[in-house]
């Protein structure tokens, strides 16, 4: 005698398990880069930044902020970014094929959220 679950079960076990699977996600991604990881604790601010196309290449810069400490923030990227093909040419500066992204860390404001700004240009 087989034992059968009722159709019901797949259902109800996948409604329970859907909150801690959105805790799963990948972490965010800076918006008008290419898989370019925000790293954690900040969110990006919507509608600051610019993304132009030009003959020689793109030219992007967004900005996020959280109340992160900025060695986090730094070591994040030093870390990360190597990983992803870029190439430290200095601290938080960065390159691969013809573009250069710099990575600024602003200090806290008073509410003690820092700003980061991403900016890609060509080379």
């Amino acid at each position: 005698m087989k034992f059968r679950l009722p159709k019901f079960v797949p259902i109800v076990l996948t409604a329970l398990l859907m909150p801690i699977l959105a805790l799963a996600d990948e972490p965010g991604y800076v918006g008008g880069f290419e898989a370019l990881p925000l790293a954690e604790g900040l969110v990006e601010i919507t509608g600051a930044g610019v993304i132009f196309d030009t003959p020689d290449g793109r030219i992007v810069e967004r900005y996020a902020s959280g109340t992160v400490a900025a060695a986090m923030v730094a070591d994040f990227y030093a870390m990360t970014l190597p990983a992803l093909g870029w190439h430290q040419l200095a601290p938080l500066v960065f390159a691969r094929d013809d573009e250069v992204l710099s990575v600024t860390v602003y200090p806290p404001d008073t509410d003690k959220r820092l700003t980061v700004r991403f900016s890609l240009a060509p080379r």
